[in-house]
């Protein structure tokens, strides 16, 4: 039986020819790695559920290029034993050297990117409108961690590149002859470079972090991405605006919660003279004590103007964040106004006309007023 066997095979290998049986043996080998590394990742994972999260964190982000490397390894074992022709095996070869170092870059980054998930992990928000810590952190590894696995990626092709001596004289070459060529190059990648330095820098010293409440181009929304190179943020109508990360470093924009997520915001009236400023101030103070979305801080009534013969009041409230904010300012504006419709509608503004010789007549309530004096109506 076993004579046979090796007869068999003996014919099957003068049979087949030698590019055929090499090229079997080697993705035999890699199947068989693949198979092992599979079913041993299988059974550490079952046993790292055990311990909680972190060790399955490790489980995953180590799988990948474990099973790359044992793949690689078992076909850098069975190649000199592959009956290849001399041309295909140094080619492969040579292959093998620049999959290692794109595997050895894969190990990198997913060790950055390990590191970063279990620092996240580690990050408590007490409260959803004002973590500025939280956010503070979260962005700092954001940003750090996308510029970190890019300078790897351009690190590892580089130097998996460079391993071949073709690839690296084509490069030699390639410079040495750059010229205009390379001109137009550097000129095109200046916009990716000063945003990948943009991106550092707003790492490090914090101009914008996530969910901050921005207005940029004159429009108000939140920072809902930082990525390498740009910054998404979420308009307040569900839009989306894509600004580069070079902007935040050279132009000037505003923050709302660059230092604390609680803001102040204004409710402006145009009342008449004879405004009772008392009660205004009382109604104002009833109207926020009632209303959730004031955060018991700011609520002020001050006179700031006379325009066009009108009172302007400004009304100032404050609000936990931007979103809150605005709503107060729309219940505050709505409930004082329906009160000085109520209570007093001589108080609302009106224009006056004087008439110069027209004789004076009695009014409501028995008081004088120029005949040519006007009812009160809205001002437009």
């Amino acid at each position: 039986m076993i004579d046979h066997a090796r007869t068999l095979v003996l014919w099957l290998y003068n049979v087949i020819p030698d590019p055929v049986v090499g090229t079997a043996m080697l993705v035999l080998a890699a199947l068989v790695a693949m198979s092992l590394c599979r079913w041993v990742f299988a059974r550490l994972s079952r046993i790292a559920g055990r311990f909680g999260n972190v060790p399955q964190m490790l489980m995953a982000r180590s799988k990948g290029p474990t099973c790359a490397l044992l793949v690689l390894l078992a076909v850098s074992a069975v190649l000199p034993l592959a009956p290849l022709p001399d041309n295909p095996s140094s080619i492969l070869g040579h292959l093998l050297v620049a999959a290692f170092v794109l595997v050895l870059g894969w190990t990198l980054m997913n060790t950055v990117e390990l590191f970063a998930d279990l620092y996240i992990k580690r990050i408590h928000f007490e409260d959803d409108s004002n973590n500025l810590v939280a956010r503070k952190q979260i962005t700092q590894v954001g940003i750090l961690r996308t510029a970190v696995r890019t300078l790897l990626v351009l690190l590892t092709v580089s130097l998996a590149l460079m391993t071949s001596s073709a690839v690296r004289q084509y490069g030699v070459s390639l410079f040495a002859s750059a010229g205009a060529a390379g001109l137009v190059v550097g000129l095109a990648a200046r916009p990716l470079l000063s945003n990948l330095l943009a991106g550092i820098q707003i790492g490090l010293t914090q101009p914008i972090r996530l969910e901050d409440s921005v207005v940029v181009q004159g429009e108000w929304g939140w920072i809902e991405r930082i990525g390498a190179t740009y910054v998404v943020i979420r308009i307040w109508d569900l839009r989306r605006l894509i600004v580069p990360l070079s902007y935040f470093i050279e132009q000037p924009f505003q923050n709302w919660t660059h230092s604390s997520a609680d803001l102040m915001g204004t409710v402006m009236l145009y009342v008449d003279y004879s405004v009772p400023l008392e009660q205004v101030r009382q109604k104002l103070r009833e109207v926020v004590e009632a209303n959730p979305r004031w955060d018991r801080k700011v609520a002020v009534v001050q006179m700031t103007d006379l325009p066009n013969a009108m009172v302007e009041l400004r009304l100032l409230v404050s609000a936990r964040n931007a979103g809150v904010l605005w709503d107060l300012r729309c219940d505050v504006r709505e409930a004082m106004v329906t009160w000085l419709v109520r209570e007093y509608p001589g108080s609302l503004p009106r224009r006056r006309l004087e008439m110069a010789g027209m004789p004076e007549r009695a009014g409501p309530g028995g008081a004088f007023v120029a005949a040519g004096e006007m009812a009160a109506e809205p001002h437009r």
